[in-house]
């Protein structure tokens, strides 16, 4: 099998071993669920329950405001007993619906009968996702709904199915594909029909030879497998970026300022097709996931299965905690995840892993004056000059730094892991993409 791959990038420790090929298991359902009205990128949702209010499992709790928002549905049975201020990723201070467990469980206890997806218009399936709040499960969380309706100037040729989880320590999309192969080929038929293209690729990076082996296997030798096409990519960090996805498996460049229906393609997490399979057949919406929780310091190391706005704390309850007080907690994986300052913020829908590190894995000291060696260079995938952007921004040179491209970078962190002044060379990038944002709105 053919290995592709992209320019740049790097090979950090997989560091997959503490939780790769553990079976799913089920965190059981919290006393408490803290359900943010911000799971995705967009506007947050408007709240459509009072305090007091009993809902059921599954019950939308809030709607999507706007085109690029989603709605957002209740992760358990139990009574509204607030809606307030919560930390969450996203922001110290997020408007959540606070529901406390009680009554039945009405949708996870029943198979719901699966429905003849084939016979819906495009449509309607469209619509069902939108109802169910599905978004990009492999972090982004962008609407789905929303990507699965390009323009009509924006023919799509070609569904690319990410399953490369790159992310060191992260294995949830591994045990996806692992576990539930049918589902998931199954799901990305229901995406090629709503997107009305005839080919589909699915990209897994070579360090899965059993997800490979069994989505090959659920694929077949028929006409189903010439439609979808599964590719095996050389294992390399940010293969599951979308640029580097699509330039590995169709030899596109997206351009500068674009996205991939500007090169004719959707790219959609593995996750995120599973969930859109439950949406349409089962009409089931998004109020659970898979995630990895890893990390030296996890007694119980594995892949679960979580209701969203399931506090950490009560993650790290179930799981028999920790071995030593965690020097840094992240949601996500290490490379492109989301330091945290609490337990107490909740799972959301755009939550692929959390991670929990001791002291020695964990460098504090302070960084130092950028040494001009281009290694940061020679790894960019997205071609850029980090070490310059990252000056730049330090020197407050606005002029220099627009003419350095700065928001055509994908954020992966490899400049700043092979730098050896240790600069937080992502971190000046980000700042510089924020006050040109802001030099542009002034003006």
């Amino acid at each position: 099998m053919l290995l592709r791959g992209f320019k740049g990038g790097i090979h950090p420790p997989e560091n997959k071993k503490f939780s790769g090929g553990k079976e799913f298991s089920y965190i059981s359902v919290p006393h408490t669920c803290f359900i943010p009205l911000q799971q995705h990128l967009g506007k947050p949702a408007k709240p459509v329950v009072e305090e007091g209010q009993s809902v059921e499992e599954g019950q939308l709790i809030a709607e999507a405001d706007g085109v690029i928002s989603a709605n957002v549905h209740s992760s358990i049975p139990g009574k509204v007993v607030g809606i307030r201020l919560h930390p969450t990723v996203y922001s110290p201070q997020t408007q959540c619906v606070i529901i406390e467990t009680e009554g039945a469980f009405s949708t996870s206890s029943k198979s719901n009968p699966e429905e003849n997806w084939e016979s819906l218009l495009r449509e309607e399936m469209r619509s069902r996702i939108k109802d169910a709040g599905i978004v990009g499960l492999g972090g982004a969380a962008f609407p789905t709904a929303v990507k699965l309706s390009p323009p009509p100037n924006k023919p799509i040729d070609t569904l690319i199915v990410n399953g490369a989880e790159c992310e060191p320590y992260l294995t949830v999309d591994d045990m996806l594909m692992r576990s539930f192969p049918g589902e998931i080929i199954e799901g990305i038929r229901i995406t090629m029909k709503v997107l009305g293209v005839d080919k589909a690729i699915i990209g897994i990076e070579k360090n899965k030879p059993e997800a490979i082996r069994t989505l090959q296997k659920s694929l077949g030798k028929n006409e189903l497998s010439r439609k979808i096409e599964l590719v095996a990519l050389k294992t390399k960090y940010p293969q599951g970026a979308e640029k580097q996805l699509i330039k590995a498996l169709l030899g596109r460049e997206v351009p500068t300022g674009g996205l991939p229906m500007d090169v004719k393609a959707v790219v959609q997490n593995v996750g995120t097709v599973f969930a859109i399979r439950e949406a349409i057949l089962l009409k089931k919406p998004l109020y659970e996931r898979y995630i990895t929780v890893s990390g030296p310091i996890v007694k119980k190391p594995g892949n679960y299965k979580v209701r969203l706005g399931t506090r950490i704390s009560d993650i790290l309850d179930e799981i028999g905690g920790l071995t030593e007080e965690p020097a840094k907690v992240i949601m996500g994986g290490p490379m492109c995840g989301i330091a945290l300052d609490s337990l107490e913020i909740p799972v959301v829908k755009g939550t692929s892993g959390i991670l929990f590190f001791g002291k020695k894995e964990v460098y504090n000291d302070a960084y130092l004056p950028c040494i001009r060696c281009g290694r940061c260079v020679s790894v960019c995938p997205a071609g850029l000059l980090p070490c310059d952007i990252s000056v730049a921004v330090e020197r407050g040179m606005n002029d220099a730094l627009e003419a350095l491209k700065p928001f055509d970078c994908i954020m992966c962190g490899s400049c700043t892991y092979v730098c050896p002044s240790r600069r937080p060379i992502s971190h000046f990038i980000k700042l510089g993409q924020q006050r040109l944002k802001s030099k542009s709105a002034v003006k």
